[in-house]
């Protein structure tokens, strides 16, 4: 179920919602998703937010539109719930508007042996982070093609690099459709953050965990990540990995036996996993 309330500026004529492009993001009430809207509401463009708390999107919408002076539609839904993504789009339809940058952000972590987890919960992690993903592209991408122009930001993790370990089973895997449609004007990229200051480990329920036993690796905000995945959506990218350190993790998880990988990923993973 989703629920689209409209902030102020959104109700402006369709000459001037036609001005600017729209970028739709989903988990925007907070961590990446507000950075990411915050970020393209300077680049001027006009936003969709998309999340479960809608006061939070409220109050992020009634800022970005004073600060920026972009329209901001508000949206309340859970994509976790069966085809969540049509009533965003029909949201954004009849609001006369159309998808130009889609941020794929929301998300949540299972830190728990697989069959330990309920399985609805299990359920509802796939639906957040693959069937609703691939439901938004799928509904943006007939039109970005029509248009010969348009962007698709899929939030990943480094975990993608990685061998499986125990705890967020269904957690490491992404998939660009860059190959399809690169020729048709698109820009689609898969951004694989490492440790990112957000609420991530709040929901997750394992943030006392982390501050008892920090990564090893920088952790890098917000703003820094999303930046990263912006400069790399522009020039084409179709794998942006933010951070110096990151990218060495990454190169050392390529190419380094995978025995010995999973063997100190496996070491590291096991501290944030939950046994209840």
């Amino acid at each position: 179920m989703a629920d689209s309330a409209s902030s102020e500026t959104m109700g402006r004529s369709a000459s001037s919602q036609t001005q600017r492009p729209l970028a739709l993001i989903t988990g925007a009430s907070a961590g990446l998703g507000e950075a990411f809207a915050e970020a393209l509401a300077a680049r001027g463009y006009d936003l969709a937010l998309v999340a479960r708390r809608a006061d939070r999107l409220e109050s992020l919408a009634a800022r970005l539109s004073v600060q920026h002076g972009v329209q901001c539609l508000v949206i309340a839904a859970d994509l976790s719930l069966f085809e969540a993504h049509l009533p965003i789009l029909q949201a954004v339809a009849d609001a006369g508007r159309h998808v130009d940058l889609l941020v794929n952000n929301a998300g949540f972590g299972v830190p728990q042996s697989f069959a330990a987890v309920p399985w609805d919960r299990q359920r509802d992690f796939l639906m957040t982070l693959v069937v609703s993903v691939c439901g938004l592209a799928h509904g943006v991408i007939p039109g970005m093609v029509a248009r010969r122009r348009g962007s698709i930001i899929n939030i990943a993790s480094i975990a993608a690099f990685s061998p499986g370990v125990a705890g967020n089973t269904l957690y490491p895997g992404a998939k660009s459709l860059d190959a399809e449609y690169r020729g048709a004007g698109l820009k689609i990229t898969a951004v694989c953050p490492g440790s990112t200051k957000t609420e991530f480990a709040d929901k997750a329920g394992i943030r006392e965990l982390m501050d008892e036993q920090p990564s090893p690796l920088p952790t890098q905000t917000a703003a820094q990540v999303v930046a990263a995945a912006l400069a790399g959506n522009d020039r084409g990218r179709v794998v942006v990995t933010p951070g110096l350190h990151n990218r060495v993790a990454v190169f050392l998880m390529r190419r380094l036996p995978e025995a010995l990988v999973r063997t100190v990923i496996g070491a590291g993973a096991k501290k944030y996993k939950l046994e209840r």
